[in-house]
């Protein structure tokens, strides 16, 4: 029936889930990998984002630069992202054009060339895209808290890695990470798009069963777990430029916890709801919410934003601030508090919220309408946890309760699970790029 999934696993691993959509002659195709930044040891920190640069560097039946001119043609887009927990790679083309799509997956599964003259010139490229980032005040804050806020676990690394192992990291150890997690039972293929499901199972299975599967380590982050934050911490990040930030971060529940519905809502009370899609789509104002009116309406900062990451292990729940030129940082953390206090004091409205419970669901209907998003969806939930917690996240929603808000804030919005940083500019112009 239209609408309806079919998800199965072939001998070699490889699973494959398909959603028949037929609004549109459209069809996404995504591939994705269950590695990325937390699969990372100490001192190859950067290498899963780094492969995924590799895999547009050609393979023999797809010479470098090719496929994009291919895919242009047809009037398809692709593009790929490495993440905490996972890489993927996808492309959404007209239907009639999709094999290109399937079969250049399947090529790059296996075939990819890692030549040493692109692994040099990926290096080049990627170390300026990190100097890049570290002209950027918020990275540099951003980067400090992160690993601030966690010793052991490699969710402390930013995704692209830090820059005394990119300079160090060989063509031998970018292959050895491909060709340890680049194999069908590593893998989901997720589909969704105008065909007919069980014609392309079958010419999925015609591409991959031939693949072996292959002995799969163990994560990195299952070996080495994260113990709690022993006190607050705070610390300060100086730069060039003319403006202040303050961020404030929680540890926070990975995705699958049943408290993470809940701290979904408390982010839209506090700061308006955040896409949990990259891929977003749509806007909701933040101007209702709570720390809008009690700390950018009052002029003790600028611009306030929230941000909760769907994630396999606990991370970090962070909210930032554009400090007010005419205020300090401490002045903004004393109302911040106060704001946080009367969340675990009080009970909110249950009208609250229900507006913050509308406007989380409203952001996430309009990052889950297209069939490219229908296709990321199909995989990404499988990251960190199951399709099950995609088609039932409205409904997990729409259960939270004043008491759960209440009882998730006295939980984890505390001084001792939380680290915070300010970045203190020096009036020094920020480099061009």
């Amino acid at each position: 029936m239209p609408d309806s999934t079919l998800k199965t696993t072939l001998p070699n691993g490889l699973t494959i889930h398909l959603k028949e959509i037929h609004t549109a002659p459209i069809i996404s195709h995504w591939i994705w990998y269950r590695v990325g930044s937390r699969d990372e040891p100490p001192g190859f920190t950067g290498v899963s984002h780094w492969v995924e640069h590799m895999q547009f560097k050609g393979t023999p039946a797809h010479p470098p630069g090719s496929l994009d001119k291919a895919i242009s043609r047809e009037g398809g887009m692709w593009n790929a992202f490495t993440y905490l927990d996972w890489t993927t790679y996808f492309e959404t083309l007209p239907a009639s054009k999709i094999d290109l799509g399937l079969h250049l997956e399947a090529d790059r599964m296996v075939n990819s060339l890692f030549d040493p003259e692109e692994v040099e010139s990926e290096r080049t490229v990627i170390l300026s895209e990190r100097e890049g980032d570290e002209n950027e005040p918020l990275f540099r804050l951003g980067e400090a808290v992160q690993t601030a806020a966690f010793q052991v676990h490699p969710y402390r690394h930013e995704i692209i890695g830090d820059k005394a192992d990119l300079q160090r990291i060989t063509r031998d150890d970018l292959y050895r990470h491909y060709r340890t997690y680049y194999v069908p039972n590593n893998a989901q293929v997720t589909v969704a798009g105008d065909f007919e499901p069980q014609s392309m199972l079958a010419r999925l299975t015609e591409l991959y069963a031939g693949f072996p599967p292959a002995t799969l380590p163990e994560r990195v982050a299952a070996s080495r777990p994260e113990p709690p934050l022993e006190g607050e911490r705070f610390l300060e990040v100086t730069g060039p430029g003319q403006t202040a930030f303050l961020r404030v971060s929680y540890r926070s529940p990975a995705a699958a916890h049943p408290d993470f519905p809940v701290f979904t809502v408390i982010d839209s009370l506090l700061t308006g709801p955040s896409s949990l899609n990259m891929f977003g789509g749509g806007g909701i104002s933040n101007r209702t919410s709570r720390l809008y009116r009690a700390l950018v309406e009052k002029e003790l900062a600028v611009a306030v934003g929230g941000g909760l990451q769907a994630t396999l292990d606990p991370f970090i729940y962070e909210t930032t601030f554009t400090i007010h030129p005419r205020r300090t940082h401490q002045q903004l953390m004393e109302a911040y508090e106060a704001e946080i206090y009367r969340l675990q004091d009080e009970l909110v409205p249950e009208q609250e919220i229900a507006r913050a419970i509308k406007q989380a669901r409203a952001l996430f209907a309009y990052g889950s309408e297209n069939i490219t998003n229908q296709a990321f969806w199909l995989g990404y939930a499988d990251m960190f946890a199951t399709y099950a917690w995609f088609t039932e996240y409205v409904d997990n929603l729409s259960c939270v309760t004043p008491q759960d808000v209440q009882r998730v804030v006295r939980t984890y919005l505390v001084p001792a699970n939380r680290v915070s940083g300010v970045y203190l500019p020096t009036g020094q112009p920020l480099e061009e790029e």
